[in-house]
């Protein structure tokens, strides 16, 4: 596997993750194009943006927000296995905190309800 301009611990990471996940890095096609927005000459002149498809699904994630290409290939294979293990139907954290947000909205509609309306449904 590539080693990446981030920390050995998080490459560690990555590694496992992929290794649970059963993804290898021939599933991916991964892409450079120039990326847009700040960074002046820098972006103007190097394709920093990072396009990663998994072949298996077809899932796709395009990676622009570092100024650094080999940042970005971390973050969009980091973003990828989490749409991976998404699709494969696993809890992940982002869909615990979705859970949580829908259940006080919940809450708190019943509660901002009045009386009689909450009796007629």
């Amino acid at each position: 596997m590539v080693e990446f301009a981030v920390s050995e611990e998080k490459n560690r990471w990555l590694k496992q993750k992929m290794a649970d996940l059963g993804v290898r890095e021939e599933d991916f096609v991964e892409t450079f194009i120039r990326s847009s927005g700040n960074g002046g000459q820098h972006i103007n002149k190097t394709s920093s943006c990072v396009q990663l498809k998994y072949v298996k699904t077809g899932i796709q994630v395009v990676c622009m927000r570092e100024r650094s290409q080999s940042v970005n290939r971390f973050l969009a294979r980091r973003e990828l296995l989490e749409r991976i293990e998404e699709a494969s139907g696993v809890v992940t954290a982002d869909t615990k905190r979705l859970i949580k947000l829908r259940k006080q909205k919940d809450r708190r509609r019943r509660r901002a309800m009045p009386h009689s309306e909450a009796l007629k449904d």
